[in-house]
């Protein structure tokens, strides 16, 4: 009886793949998931897919996703006009409130029902339950209202949630110790998460191919950095635009104990299973 070519090649992959999912058993992940992937409901099942994937082989895969173009869309329906000063944006009281419409109230239970339309089991979460994430204001020269940064990780609910079986989703906001709900940067509030849960991988999906030698040319991919030369990058202005809080928030995963960053490109079909189960990888490595 013949074998398809087709189911070889199956076979020969998913050979491949053992040493990977032998490696990753029992292991934490941290997926900061945002960017062109996140808008099409194509590319987030898809995505979400490789996570059920992922948790069926027995990762742990935990999820912080951002939801900046939602936010905007919603304030322009409801007449507010979005304002950013240095990439962040202003956040009112007003403007909070629809913050966590658009994260906790859409895009969230979005990526949950996601992963269980693939048979996955998920949780919500806000960076508000169990005292996930303490935040404060963010301190600068033009006041942002309630914009913050991390303060403090309490990950006993995360740690819980993948106890019980469930893949962890968190929406980046967080309370201050006056009860105050502030906005989160999702690539740092994802990378100080890794940190405190001493995951082996942070992997941030974007919607770019990695980090470029040349930022005009796409070609240019930088696939490995130690994070001493990611330092540098950043000190010399070799990064600019939105990659420069991603390098940061890898580095501040790393300096927390992570040994593993990852920037990949989420737009690529299945990109987490090409970084996390080939020798090739994807994208930029920082360690």
């Amino acid at each position: 009886m013949s074998i398809p070519d087709a189911a070889k090649l199956q076979a020969e992959v998913l050979i491949q793949a053992l040493p990977y999912i032998q490696k990753w058993r029992g292991a934490i992940f941290v997926v900061k998931y945002g960017g062109a992937a996140m808008g099409e409901n194509g590319l987030a099942a898809q995505v979400m897919q490789d996570i059920v994937l992922m948790h069926c082989v027995g990762i742990r895969p935990v999820i912080v996703h951002g939801g900046g173009p939602e936010i905007s869309d919603l304030m322009k329906r409801l007449g507010k006009q979005p304002q950013f000063v240095n990439g962040l944006r202003v956040t009112d009281a007003e403007t909070m409130e629809l913050v966590e419409m658009a994260l906790t109230g859409k895009t969230n239970p979005r990526l949950v029902a996601l992963i269980q339309q693939q048979g996955g089991r998920a949780v919500g979460l806000s960076g508000k339950d169990g005292g996930l994430i303490r935040a404060r204001k963010i301190q600068s020269e033009v006041d942002l209202g309630f914009v913050g940064e991390v303060d403090a990780i309490e990950p006993s609910i995360i740690l819980s949630t993948l106890e019980a079986g469930y893949i962890p989703v968190v929406s980046p906001v967080g309370m201050g110790a006056d009860g105050a709900t502030y906005n989160l940067n999702a690539d740092f509030a994802a990378g100080a998460l890794a940190g405190a849960l001493g995951a082996t991988k942070f992997i941030l999906m974007t919607d770019v191919p990695g980090v470029l030698s040349d930022p005009d040319d796409p070609t240019s991919l930088i696939s490995e950095l130690t994070r001493e030369q990611a330092q540098r990058m950043l000190e010399n202005g070799r990064v600019s635009g939105g990659m420069i809080p991603k390098l940061q928030a890898c580095l501040t995963a790393l300096e927390s104990g992570c040994p593993r960053a990852h920037i990949i490109d989420g737009r690529i079909p299945h990109a987490l299973l090409i970084e996390v189960f080939t020798d090739a990888g994807i994208g930029t490595m920082i360690r």
